[in-house]
């Protein structure tokens, strides 16, 4: 006889540009249905719904949709400053959560998000979505296969041109709604430095460009940070979301027997006699579009948490560290470089 498959009622709130994603990728999971769509207007829930294909409830009040018994999951797809207090909602509803990037624009609301989902004991992944992509699969092994050695310099940049033309704009060029370039969008760097440096930021110090502000935005589009790891390795952060060029996620890992730069590599230890950087073909985070980034991926291990309870590696938890460090860059460089020590209070 076969075996039942679980299956989980999944919701998505906020019908924005990256909700079909979500919708796509639960749809993709045998594990899910997609029970309900939320949106503020029903017009534009009803447009993603049936652009997917779907046949679901939708709503337009976001307490009767955390009322529904048949929704045991959602993902929080609405504009940033909306994330932090919906997820403590979804918490105290016993829903399992992913949240969109960036989780929280204050520490206040992050660390009320980490006391919702820690007393209702919910799983949760972060929309650091970047951690699927392959390019950073292949680094992680090659880290892990020690072809560069020790660490000793790590440099990660996000370089986008994020204006009036572009669908995420709206939510991110004020202060209340944005937070700052590194919380809007350069967060993805933060968090993908911490992850191939293996160790949590100690200190910073950033810089940000001076007005006028290129698109209108109320906060500097520009900010560059000097960082410092526990375990000694020092590196290098750039947010820009004014670039004038196609979009840019470089990163660069320097090590006492190779370097690691995107998706080529120079290791005196796997390859001797190599005479110049040798290319590796994978998909490299080469585009701010949301249907290059690995939703299906991130979805499934979000899942895969739920039916074995275990904690994500990028629950809310972890990525805390993550905003914690965009927190402290954004003082330093409000401070004109000033030095700022964590763990951030």
């Amino acid at each position: 006889m076969k075996k039942a498959v679980r299956q989980f009622g999944c919701a998505v709130h906020g019908a924005g540009w990256v909700s079909t994603e979500h919708i796509r990728a639960y749809m993709s999971n045998p594990h899910c249905r997609v029970a309900a769509i939320s949106s503020r207007t029903e017009e534009r829930a009803r447009e993603r719904m049936i652009g997917c294909g779907l046949e679901c409830k939708v709503y337009t009040d976001y307490d009767q949709l955390l009322a529904d018994p048949a929704v045991d999951c959602i993902s929080i797809c609405t504009p940033n400053h909306l994330h932090a207090q919906e997820a403590i909602k979804a918490a105290q509803a016993g829903k399992h959560i992913v949240i969109e990037k960036p989780a929280a624009l204050n520490l206040g609301d992050l660390h009320a998000m980490q006391k919702a989902v820690s007393e209702a004991r919910v799983k949760t992944v972060v929309s650091f979505v970047l951690r699927w992509n392959p390019a950073f699969d292949v680094i992680k092994s090659l880290l892990a296969a020690r072809a560069i050695g020790d660490l000793y310099y790590a440099e990660v940049d996000y370089w986008h041109g994020i204006g009036p033309w572009y669908k995420q704009f709206e939510w991110v060029y004020s202060k209340e709604k944005g937070g700052s370039s590194f919380l809007s969008a350069g967060c993805h760097a933060v968090d993908a430095i911490r992850y191939f440096v293996g160790s949590e930021v100690t200190e910073v110090c950033a810089f940000e460009s001076g007005p006028p502000h290129a698109f209108g935005y109320e906060y500097s589009p520009t900010t560059v940070g000097i960082v410092k790891f526990a375990n000694g390795v020092i590196g290098k952060l750039s947010s820009i979301v004014e670039a004038r060029l196609p979009y840019k996620f470089n990163i660069d890992l320097l090590g006492k027997e190779g370097a690691i730069r995107n998706n080529q590599l120079y290791s005196l230890t796997l390859m001797k006699g190599q005479t110049d950087m040798a290319t590796i073909p994978t998909i490299l985070p080469d585009s701010g579009d949301v249907t290059h980034h690995p939703f299906q991926g991130e979805i499934d291990h979000f899942v895969d948490c739920i039916l074995n309870d275990i904690e994500s590696h990028v629950n809310l938890a972890d990525a805390a560290k993550t905003h914690e460090a965009c927190f402290a860059l954004d003082e330093s460089a409000a401070k004109d470089g000033e030095k700022v020590r964590l763990p951030y209070r």
